[in-house]
């Protein structure tokens, strides 16, 4: 903000200095012009003079009169006279005073105001842009100036203060329901965590009865506590109800750690597939022409499907991550199909290197296949998709052919 008041200052004083100069320089360059007019206009009339001893006034506008010296004339009063702009110049030995007429006043002074009017105006203009600036972008950037520090720490309390700048307004509004979103996850997320710990401590303790019981049953062997036969195979259908007892718990462990991995959510409406289409075609063409790989976007009917935007589009970048990531970097196409109410995109990519027998486990969660090598990754990209899809009422599958990867996607179509 310093910054910016130190520029207004700055501009209001360049601008007062130019009109000063210009206060200063145009009437010297008036006078110099004027000055040659009429210099010039008397020097033509005296040689006139000279050779016809007669002259014609209205061919020397700046020549006002010209007044001969006579035997009968005052000389201080013929050289005084009424005007002060005069030149006295001797001509065949006898003398005339040529009167002459100067527009530079005149001329300078419209010119000068002009220069004046018009600097005022421009100089009008660049404050109120700098105002412009300072009220309309600066002040509004000040607003959020610490917030993604304060996101970064994890302070998620604080709102945004609407602002309705054609600027800043719906990006305040964007980093807004970006904090309530980060708020919103991060008290999902201490909520699950809490869940998980409690149900983790009580199928623990639901273990511990069983295992104590499979204990106590095994010291029984240990000692030959149970001589008969029928004795033992009691005990061996005790041991196994246990074991099976643990191992539900176990189950609901893991079942409860998989669970609710992610949060997922769709808002499912109306949408154009070209709108999908345009947003990963804007994204992406870009992007693969800077590693110089092919992006073939196949043509295609348009019509509308009933998805979530955002959700869809998340997963056809989750794709093609995955096809810039694994594949070789020739090609990536999408192309289009019908069945029935539903329309298919498919995104294929070059250089697939996955075995055949591991494509069924693309869309396992934490899976990763035997092409990932060091890259890294998460194993949960074509999760999230396959997730996302069926919650708009979709379906997503995978094929191979030869080194071709594709993935489909299907969506309803309304």
């Amino acid at each position: 903000m310093k910054e910016l008041n130190k520029a207004f200052i700055a501009v209001t004083i360049i601008i007062t200095a130019i009109i000063m100069a210009a206060n200063i320089f145009l009437p010297s360059v008036f006078s110099v012009k004027d000055a040659r007019q009429y210099q010039v206009e008397i020097s033509r009339a005296a040689n006139d003079i000279k050779r016809k001893n007669q002259i014609d006034l209205t061919q020397y506008p700046s020549i006002k009169k010209i007044t001969k010296l006579t035997d009968e004339d005052n000389l201080k009063d013929f050289i005084e006279g009424e005007n002060k702009d005069y030149v006295i110049k001797i001509i065949n030995d006898e003398w005339y005073r040529f009167d002459y007429t100067s527009n530079v006043n005149m001329a300078s002074t419209k010119v000068i105001i002009f220069m004046n009017s018009a600097l005022i105006v421009v100089g009008a203009i660049a404050l109120g842009f700098v105002w412009y600036i300072k009220v309309k972008i600066i002040c509004p950037f000040n607003k959020i100036y610490n917030l993604p520090y304060e996101l970064a720490k994890g302070n998620l309390s604080s709102g945004i203060k609407e602002d309705k700048s054609r600027y800043f307004g719906k990006f305040l509004w964007g980093l807004d329901m970006l904090r309530e979103t980060l708020e919103a996850r991060k008290k999902r997320e201490l909520e699950l965590q809490k869940e998980k710990k409690t149900i983790i401590l009580s199928i623990s303790h639901d273990i511990k009865t069983p295992l104590s019981a499979i204990k106590l049953y095994s010291k029984a062997i240990e000692k030959n506590l149970y001589d008969t036969e029928q004795g033992r195979l009691e005990i061996a259908r005790n041991i196994n109800e246990k074991a099976d007892e643990i191992e539900r718990h176990i189950t609901d462990i893991i079942k409860s750690s998989n669970e609710n991995i992610l949060d997922f959510k769709v808002n499912a409406g109306e949408f154009y597939l070209s709108d999908l289409i345009d947003d990963i075609s804007s994204y992406y063409k870009e992007k693969l022409m800077l590693i110089k790989t092919e992006f073939i976007i196949n043509k295609y009917d348009n019509c509308i499907v009933h998805i979530d935007l955002d959700k869809t589009i998340e997963t056809m970048q989750n794709i093609i991550e995955n096809a810039i990531k694994y594949g070789d970097g020739r090609y990536i196409k999408i192309h289009f199909s019908q069945e029935e109410n539903c329309r298919i995109i498919t995104i294929s990519n070059s250089g697939c290197s996955l075995l055949d027998e591991e494509i069924p486990h693309i869309f396992d969660s934490f899976w990763r296949g035997s092409n990932t090598k060091n890259a890294d990754g998460s194993g949960l990209g074509l999760y999230i998709a396959r997730e996302l899809i069926h919650l708009m009422d979709g379906e997503i599958f995978a094929s191979k052919q030869n080194d071709e990867m594709s993935v489909s996607i299907v969506l309803p179509m309304v």
